[in-house]
């Protein structure tokens, strides 16, 4: 019998997707009050890969990835997950468009070994938390780089994505190893 044991911290990563770059920073200061000092970020990009969002957010919306410096434990991905649909609700009814998000919030977490997005909806592949809110592997690390499932949205298997993740999995080992934030890895 193995012994039972805390696992380590994770990595908060967010993925916004919305109308344009304004957008995408109008939500920005909300998070950080929410998760902290920001760690490394992915600048708002046209995202082309379907337009399943076109009636809530436009014809050209824009991708962009936060990721934070506080390591939380996973279980708060559900946590997370019920506000920031909490959020993109307020967004939506500021923006006069209650039931249409004009700010899609999807957050997910990683481990040295995979990145995980959290969502709503069952699947074969997504495991049950609680509280309506289920964990979907994502992408897997494997000989040193991040590998798709069959179930892996498109745009999680693109180059983009891939090396973002990447290089915030690099700050997550530097973190776990040092216990320090990657950005102070030069002080003494």
């Amino acid at each position: 019998m193995g012994a039972i044991k805390e696992p380590a911290k994770v990595k908060v990563i967010v993925g916004i997707l919305a109308k344009d770059a304004e957008a995408v920073e109008s939500v920005r200061a909300t998070l950080r009050e929410k998760f902290g000092e920001e760690d490394l970020n992915l600048a708002p990009f046209p995202f082309t890969f379907t337009n399943y969002y076109v009636d809530e957010i436009g014809a050209a919306p824009v991708r962009a990835f936060f990721s934070y410096e506080t390591l939380i434990d996973r279980t708060e991905i559900v946590d997370i997950k019920l506000w920031t649909n909490d959020v993109e609700l307020a967004i939506a009814e500021a923006a006069g468009t209650p039931g249409l998000r004009p700010v899609n919030l999807d957050p997910g977490y990683m481990t040295l070994g995979q990145f995980f997005l959290a969502t709503t909806k069952d699947q074969r592949q997504r495991v049950y938390m609680q509280r309506g809110i289920f964990v979907e592997p994502t992408l897997y690390f494997q000989e040193g780089h991040f590998h798709a499932f069959d179930w892996t949205y498109r745009d999680y298997q693109s180059e983009t994505y891939i090396k973002y993740l990447e290089q915030v999995r690099a700050r997550l080992a530097y973190q776990h190893s040092t216990g320090r934030p990657y950005r102070l890895r030069n002080e003494k």
